[in-house]
């Protein structure tokens, strides 16, 4: 599914997002940005040992913040590092996951980079709601591409056919 808003164009699709083609990918992070299971540890799987090594030099990354580094042996040049909020049902968490959003997109800008592929941030290991965090990620994406015209292409890569259909719920919603 796509939706072109103000010259970019957003796309969700099911897929691996280690095998994604954009200039970035997101890695939904933890705070030591450290591999680990679910999107981080495919991702550092997926992008050799020295994504991990470089990942030593950034001093770790706060809830709601983002950090680049280069893609390594990944097919993305760069990997922006989000950490989201471990779901408590606390206002916090919303505040947060719309910031690991935002942020990575600001990220994004800032190096130049004009296409960006994201997971579901903080819905695996994090807990969080997908419905809920789908509807937050839409909503603060969309937000962004509509003040600012330099992303080309923002794709978000769901790992399951229900994850994709909660989102593509969420952007249909977004749009009535």
């Amino acid at each position: 599914m796509k939706k072109e808003i103000d010259g970019s164009v957003l796309e969700l699709k099911k897929g691996d997002i280690t095998q994604e083609r954009t200039e970035a990918i997101v890695n939904a992070a933890n705070k030591r940005l450290a591999p680990g299971g679910g999107v981080a540890g495919a991702i550092h799987r997926a992008a050799g040992k020295g994504l991990w090594e470089e990942c030593k030099e950034l001093n770790g990354c706060e809830s709601g913040d983002a950090k680049i580094t280069s893609g390594h042996e990944l097919k993305a040049d760069h990997v922006i590092h989000t950490v989201g909020p471990v779901y408590s049902g606390d206002e916090e968490d919303e505040r947060q996951l719309r910031s690991s959003y935002r942020r990575s997109l600001e990220v994004a800008l800032e190096n130049d980079v004009s296409s960006v592929s994201f997971p579901a941030i903080s819905t695996g290991a994090f807990g969080y709601p997908t419905e809920e965090a789908a509807e937050i990620a839409i909503d603060e994406i969309v937000k962004f591409l509509e003040e600012k015209d330099r992303l080309e292409l923002v794709r978000m890569v769901l790992y399951s056919r229900e994850d994709l259909d909660m989102h593509k719920k969420a952007l249909e919603e977004y749009f009535r």
